[in-house]
């Protein structure tokens, strides 16, 4: 899209903001809006009003709030509804942050929300008549604007800006008309652009459906679909090939073991960084790990602190939200408690082929687990799980097929996030060009 410029600029007076269009003005925050640091805790007490809440989480992850989302149920004090209850064109951002570069995300309440008021950890900006709720929000996105909150934030492992910085950072001001307009253009070109992103998000969750489809199928019913089957007797196999075997895990492997976390307050059990130690966290979209995000030293297996598992052990996350994961570890190393490690017999099991049934069967797993209040799949119930032996020529022309398929499907989705990424830059960088000015959007026909 070629835009054109401001026919003319002049000095915004702001000597990081350089020049505004001729029309526009600068100001302060609390010169054009009324901000409102909340102090309303997710506590409930018993003195006080029913709410709901809209919390930090609500506003990191949703650019707009409205009324259907999930708001959490609390209480407030009658000054604290009148003080920082939501209303249409009201702008919410976090105020704190793990990281300064990930602080003042804003979110616009787009309509007035009932009995719900403005949580912890955030601050509630009103615009007055000068100011447009809609195009406050735009220019909060902007990083030229925000990065004014990243510099004033203080913190060492937590990241916060106070009522100053907020009230005393600065904004363009153009006429409410030539807001008006800015928010309607940005309103329809992010939402095609949002648009696009759902439909290509969309299509990764299909393509990692498509692959886990077709790894389960090939593990189960293998290469050659003319090949004679027999009845597996297991329900949820149904037929096999002929010259495959059922056995359970822990008959083709020589150990399966639960990690250990060593004592976080034992500094000489983690400054040598001489081993991996696998966290749940550490087993994503790579299947084949190298690498632990946390290494920790040869001392605390020494101590037996941890265990430490034989090369190309496959790691399966044996509970929490990520119960189900598997990983092939390439190098001995180690894992805490939330994992089980499998030392296949190789003359039995080949790791690779170990790898790939026991990703075919993820949702089986879960649906195993002691999932009352949190999934849990233990040594004993890993042990007892169900695997096919396909003679071990057959298990490597798997290994070969499922590897060849797999980073096709991969490959197309790396492409397809690197579309996402360039899509989002350019929503920003779009955002970002029309709220400073740096183009001029009041001709285009929307």
């Amino acid at each position: 899209m070629n835009l054109k410029h401001y026919p003319e600029y002049k000095d915004s007076g702001v000597e990081w903001i350089g020049e505004i269009p001729k029309e526009w003005n600068c100001s302060k925050i609390k010169h054009i809006t009324d901000v409102k640091i909340s102090n309303v805790d997710k506590k409930s007490k018993p003195s006080e009003a029913d709410v709901l809440l809209c919390n930090y989480t609500d506003v990191y992850n949703n650019e707009f709030i409205i009324q259907n989302l999930d708001f959490m149920k609390a209480t407030a004090s009658f000054e604290q509804i009148n003080k920082l209850s939501l209303h249409k064109g009201d702008v919410i951002i976090t105020k704190d942050s793990e990281t300064a570069d990930d602080i003042a995300v804003p979110a616009l309440v787009t309509e007035d929300l009932d009995n719900v008021v403005c949580g912890y950890h955030l601050a509630l900006i009103r615009p007055n008549d000068e100011m447009q709720g809609d195009y406050l929000f735009r220019l909060l996105e902007s990083k030229q604007i925000n990065d004014q909150f990243v510099i004033s934030a203080n913190g060492v492992t937590r990241f916060g800006i106070s009522t100053y910085p907020i009230k005393n950072s600065y904004l363009m001001v153009p006429s409410l008309e030539e807001q008006e307009k800015i928010s309607t253009f940005l309103d329809k070109k992010t939402s095609e652009i949002d648009l696009t992103i759902e439909k290509e998000t969309r299509l990764i969750e299909l393509l990692k459906e498509k692959r886990t489809a077709l790894i389960n199928h090939v593990v189960t019913k293998g290469l050659d679909p003319t090949v004679k089957m027999k009845d597996s007797g297991v329900e949820w196999i149904g037929e096999i090939p002929e010259d495959w075997e059922i056995s359970k895990i822990k008959h083709v492997s020589l150990r399966i073991l639960t990690g250990k976390t060593p004592p976080s307050e034992r500094e000489e059990y983690y400054d040598k960084e001489e081993l991996n130690w696998f966290t749940p966290g550490d087993l994503g979209n790579n299947l084949v790990l190298t690498n632990s995000s946390k290494r920790i030293s040869k001392s605390a297996i020494i101590d037996n602190k941890v265990v430490k598992y034989k090369p190309f052990s496959i790691l399966l996350v044996g509970i929490g939200a990520t119960l189900g994961k598997v990983g092939l570890s390439i190098d001995e190393g180690t894992s805490n408690q939330q994992i089980n490690a499998i030392e296949f017999y190789q003359d039995k099991i080949m790791s690779k082929y170990g790898l790939y049934y026991l990703y075919g069967m993820k949702n089986l797993i879960i649906s195993l687990s002691n999932s009352s209040t949190i999934g849990i799949f233990n040594q004993t119930q890993t042990g007892n799980f169900i695997i096919l032996k396909p003679p071990i020529n057959e298990q490597k022309r798997i290994i070969g097929k499922l590897d060849e398929e797999t980073m096709k499907i991969d490959f197309t989705i790396k492409k397809i996030q690197q579309k996402i990424k360039l899509l989002e830059e350019y929503k920003k960088s779009l955002i970002h060009h029309v709220v400073t000015g740096k183009v001029d959007v009041r001709e285009v026909a929307v």
